[in-house]
């Protein structure tokens, strides 16, 4: 289940609209129908431990592996890498559609390609010159 699904039931299940949940955990109204839409994932691990502490839950309960791999990316190089990886996760999804892989084979060709694309980062960060690092 998804992230915006996970939210969605939570939310019915304590008899919240979107916003007296937007006010809970100190976003918009407009943000949390971009999360439960699925359109947008929290942008700061500080929401998912919001969240996990409003619903009394475990913040993993919120992150699948593809969602940590996207707000990491973002945390360590901001919105554009964030971006980028949620378009790998995509497009990998789509490598997988009709196909005869197993479950544990597609997790470890997922882990193999987010640790190409941390090494390709690493590697932009070395050869950046000085001048463009932040």
């Amino acid at each position: 289940m998804k992230f915006g699904e996970k939210l969605k039931d939570l939310r019915k299940e304590k008899g919240l609209n979107q916003t007296a949940l937007a006010k809970e955990i100190g976003v918009s109204l407009r943000t949390v129908i971009s999360y439960e839409a699925g359109k947008s994932y929290p942008k700061k691990r500080e929401i998912y431990t919001r969240l996990a502490e409003y619903f009394d839950l475990d913040i993993n309960y919120f992150l699948t592996e593809d969602e940590e791999f996207i707000v990491n990316a973002e945390e360590k190089y901001g919105n554009r890498a964030a971006k980028q990886a949620a378009e790998l996760v995509t497009e990998i999804g789509g490598l997988f559609a009709g196909g005869e892989l197993s479950e544990a084979d597609k997790d470890a060709v997922m882990r193999s390609l987010q640790q190409a694309y941390w090494d390709a980062k690493e590697d932009n960060i070395k050869y950046t010159p000085k001048k463009y690092r932040k």
